[in-house]
């Protein structure tokens, strides 16, 4: 199979982060800060060193502000919900995924006011939009970092600075960057950051994160055993102890570990000029093909490893059947950001997307276009 869905969930992984997974699993997988036993202990020492490891990526400096979650999903809906309040006013764009819009739509109901900026067609927010809809009861600027759609890269050191100015908190979703776009939450004035574990960082799925800035005040997730304060029946008030509750996926944060110490081994950089090139040969190539539709910038510049199209008169989820068929692994359909489609012109049938990984290579986007071409003919059908 060749897999081109890593926007979803990056496949393969590195050989580190299988091998640390069952290391974890025979040898240390008892509950870290549960116990005073070795294997408790030394859980509890994989954690400590996941999160040094996420900071140093982040440039976070107390790693103690990084909660782990399952998904980049649960850390939004922590800081959405526990952030905003009735009379609050947040905005966002209409380039977000389910994650943001649906924590966002709930909390409507609850009495705060939102709007979502549009965006041109790169796909990327206007800074001059953004500053005129900031009120005085905005509280939240909530940003999709990189498009799941498009692949568009928005701006968040800009959009940071235009926060920090106007006193503004500043939330980054950060589901198809992190690990392949640097990010540093100081310097981009970052208060929250949602990431996954499973994407870009390559670790297993469900693993995430959620970095909060020291001393920002976030409303309760859930209540239950920490392992600290055990002696009271009141939620630890600190972090990470507070968004903690339970027992932590400890096989998969050691594979998260690995992922990222593979990471910087090969250098972000790497990665995302590897990337780079896969799209950027992608694109080059589609744009001579006839009856095809490509969404976002035609050119890399402020884009991720992400490329929708169409076929004309092809339903989406057909060109993914024939793809499968054929054994190619993308994926179809509206991709969980419903309001992108409107816009792009594509609600009612969704896209094709491709998203490769650092290890694709140009034979599997080669095979890509072949079949492209075959279907386009009728030759595969």
């Amino acid at each position: 199979m060749i897999y081109l869905d890593n926007a979803a969930t990056s496949y393969p992984k590195p050989n580190e982060v299988y091998n640390e997974v069952l290391r974890c699993m025979k040898n240390y997988a008892a509950n870290p800060g549960h116990g005073s036993h070795s294997m408790s202990i030394r859980a509890s020492e994989k954690v400590a060193e996941t999160r040094g490891e996420i900071a140093q990526l982040f440039n976070i400096s107390n790693p103690f502000t990084i909660i782990f979650t399952c998904n980049t999903t649960e850390g939004l809906n922590i800081g959405i919900k526990g952030l905003l309040s009735k009379g609050d006013h947040v905005i966002s764009t209409i380039t977000e995924h389910n994650s943001v819009l649906r924590p966002l739509n709930f909390m409507t109901k609850k009495g705060i006011d939102m709007t979502l900026l549009g965006v041109g067609k790169n796909g990327l927010i206007s800074l001059r939009d953004l500053r005129k809809e900031i009120k005085k009861n905005t509280k939240l600027i909530i940003i999709n970092h990189a498009s799941n759609v498009t692949g568009s890269v928005q701006n968040i050191k800009a959009i940071g600075q235009i926060a920090k100015e106007y006193n503004v908190l500043f939330m980054v979703d950060a589901a198809q960057s992190a690990g392949v776009i640097p990010i540093d939450v100081e310097n981009y004035n970052i208060d929250i950051l949602a990431f996954p574990g499973h994407k870009g960082l390559l670790g297993p799925q469900g693993t995430g994160g959620l970095y909060i800035r020291e001393g920002l005040r976030v409303g309760f997730y859930r209540d239950g055993a920490t392992g600290s304060n055990s002696n009271s029946i009141d939620q630890p008030d600190f972090l990470p102890d507070k968004f903690e509750s339970g027992t932590l996926n400890t096989p998969g944060i050691a594979g998260l570990c690995e992922g990222i110490k593979y990471i910087k081994r090969v250098g972000i950089e790497n990665i995302q000029r590897h990337e780079a090139e896969l799209c950027s040969y992608l694109l080059s190539e589609l744009r001579k093909i006839e009856h095809i539709k490509i969404y976002g910038n035609m050119f890399m510049k402020n884009r991720c490893a992400v490329v929708s199209f169409n076929i004309e008169g092809i339903d989406s989820s057909n060109v993914g059947y024939l793809l499968n068929n054929r054994q190619i692994a993308v994926r179809t359909g509206y991709h969980c950001s419903p309001l992108i489609h409107g816009v792009m012109g594509t609600y009612g049938t969704g896209t094709v997307r491709v998203s490769p990984g650092y290890f694709n290579t140009f034979k599997d986007v080669e095979k890509l276009l072949d079949i492209i071409k075959k279907i386009i003919l009728g030759k595969i059908t």
